[in-house]
């Protein structure tokens, strides 16, 4: 399969603009924000396209059968639909592919990481009326339904497996050696999931030096968002450095220096020295 690249910086400026009025809109739409993330990952993905996977989701909700029940019931018909009679599901193989952090090649290749996958669950469970949400348990993804008092988790990347209460325990002991907490199992909100899936973005391209082009688009994408941390300033200008922009990329620097210099003006100074040595790269 040919590697994904992004779009033209017409295209790219368009989708950045959409994307970030859908983040700060009232109600932010996950499928559509994680098409604008694919379309920027993907020069390939027009607007067609992007029309094309909203239908996608629409005919597989309309696959549902009508109100199945309580939680349960529905976390039950939508392992039937998607993982049993659609074969979505994940494999380890999958970390290793970028598509795999791409909504519409999940839809066609119906194999992804756990939070796409969720995402695929989610979208279709909340058109056809789910109480579906994602839950987003250390190192793994899963979708719940229901109310907490009756909550019901399922995994998407095991095929939409239900999970039993010892099966969470230790998906979560897995990933961080700890407890389950009960914080752990709080809906998680739009812009939650896709800053979620933007990190996956990001550390596959730390992985990939050659791809520092999709770790610019990523964590660009990120500090779009309303609420992101920080220190994304920081990997942004690294990023840059790192891409031979020096000038941008010390400019960079020297403001997350401004906004470090309120709590640490040692750490400000650093930050500082970077950006001069960066600079001093064009010589």
């Amino acid at each position: 399969m040919r590697p994904p690249f992004p779009p033209s910086p017409e295209r790219s400026a368009e989708l950045r603009r959409r994307f970030a009025a859908e983040a700060r809109s009232e109600r932010p739409d996950l499928s559509t924000l994680c098409l604008l993330v694919g379309a920027e990952a993907d020069r390939e993905l027009d607007e067609a396209g992007l029309d094309a996977a909203q239908v996608e989701l629409d005919r597989l909700a309309g696959l549902l059968p009508f109100r199945p029940g309580g939680p349960r019931a529905w976390a039950v018909a939508l392992r039937e639909l998607l993982g049993e009679r659609l074969g979505f599901h994940g494999t380890p193989a999958d970390y290793q592919r970028l598509e795999s952090s791409l909504l519409h090649e999940v839809l066609q290749r119906r194999r992804g990481l756990p939070i796409l996958l969720s995402v695929v669950w989610m979208e279709v469970a909340r058109r056809a009326g789910a109480p579906v949400y994602g839950v987003a348990l250390p190192g793994h993804f899963v979708v719940g339904f229901g109310p907490e008092e009756e909550q019901v988790l399922a995994d998407p990347f095991d095929g939409g497996r239900v999970l039993t209460g010892a099966d969470a325990e230790l998906l979560v002991a897995g990933a961080t050696g700890t407890a389950l907490e009960p914080a752990m199992l709080r809906p998680a909100d739009p812009l939650e999931v896709v800053l979620r899936i933007l990190n996956n973005v990001r550390a596959w391209a730390a992985a990939r030096p050659e791809r520092s082009d999709v770790a610019l688009w990523a964590v660009e994408l990120s500090l779009l968002l309303p609420s992101h941390p920080a220190r994304l300033r920081y990997e942004r200008a690294q990023v840059l450095v790192r891409r031979g922009d020096f000038v941008a990329g010390a400019m960079e620097l020297e403001a997350y220096a401004e906004v470090v210099a309120a709590v640490d003006e040692a750490a400000a100074e650093r930050l500082r020295g970077e950006a001069a040595a960066a600079r001093a790269m064009l010589n």
